[in-house]
């Protein structure tokens, strides 16, 4: 059997297909969930797995989950963040994912879902809003942090991207080094997110998923803001997928039929 995990962010969609044929893959979500659906599922068959055969099992999750027709369970970001994030880090932790669109704060103990929190509508304290800020400042995401690391931080204080981005092109106006307001950006997404944490009780086994996560450097900045560790994870932006996948396999195996 192949267990396949489908996470529809609304930046990017990442695939993990458990079994025989182990792999992973992401892919930009693009304008239409849809259309991204159809190439994970072309991508999918070119790596030898067929998602509408019977030896395939597929659970899809995230933003545009319901859009992915051939899965055959439907689960939450959540769950599915949780099971992830407690195959990366154990039983007990808490998962801090930074998405393109929210940002999740779960807490596992004995691997269950215990309490989870989510930010507001306002996308200031999630990746977006570093992409609008590198693009405002005419750099890649990664040169933004490189930028950053070379920075004083300029105070940017405003909780609304519009506002926010309103401030970055005042520094930029008054002339202000581009490595210091890079600082700032980057400081006031780990301000926002720190403040989510801050509503919850954190266990020192706390890790950094999404598309954040291998950045040593936002890691570094977010721990000091909560008061202690972060770890950054590797792959942790399959957390999503990478759980989705484990359900699928969790639910095949249950509804598999006993023998007598």
């Amino acid at each position: 059997m192949n267990y396949v995990g489908i996470d529809i962010g609304s930046t990017a969609s990442k695939v993990v297909a458990r079994g025989p044929n182990a792999f992973h893959f992401v892919l930009p979500t693009g304008w239409s969930s849809k259309e991204t659906t159809m190439s994970i599922k072309d991508t999918l068959l070119e790596k030898g797995i067929d998602v509408l055969s019977d030896d395939t099992k597929t659970v899809s999750t995230g933003y545009g989950r319901a859009a992915v027709d051939f899965s055959d369970y439907t689960i939450t970001e959540i769950t599915c963040h949780a099971r992830g994030g407690r195959e990366l880090a154990g039983d007990n932790c808490s998962i801090i994912d930074v998405g393109g669109q929210d940002t999740k704060v779960i807490i596992v103990v004995n691997g269950t879902v215990q309490d989870f929190q989510m930010n507001d509508k306002c996308s200031a304290g999630t990746g977006k809003f570093l992409e609008i800020m590198a693009n405002r400042l005419g750099v890649t995401l990664q040169e933004l942090f490189e930028m950053a690391e070379k920075g004083t931080v300029l105070p940017i204080s405003s909780l609304c991207t519009v506002f926010a981005e309103s401030e970055v092109i005042n520094y930029i106006g008054e002339g202000r080094n581009r490595e210091d307001i890079a600082a700032g950006v980057v400081d006031s997404v780990a301000s926002k997110v720190a403040q989510l944490c801050q509503r919850k009780v954190l266990s020192q086994n706390t890790i950094l998923t999404g598309g954040l996560s291998h950045n040593e450097y936002f890691t570094k900045i977010l721990s000091q803001k909560i008061g202690h560790p972060v770890a950054s994870t590797a792959n942790g932006r399959y957390a999503g997928a990478l759980g989705a996948a484990l359900l699928a396999e969790e639910k095949a195996s249950k509804n598999a039929p006993q023998k007598v």
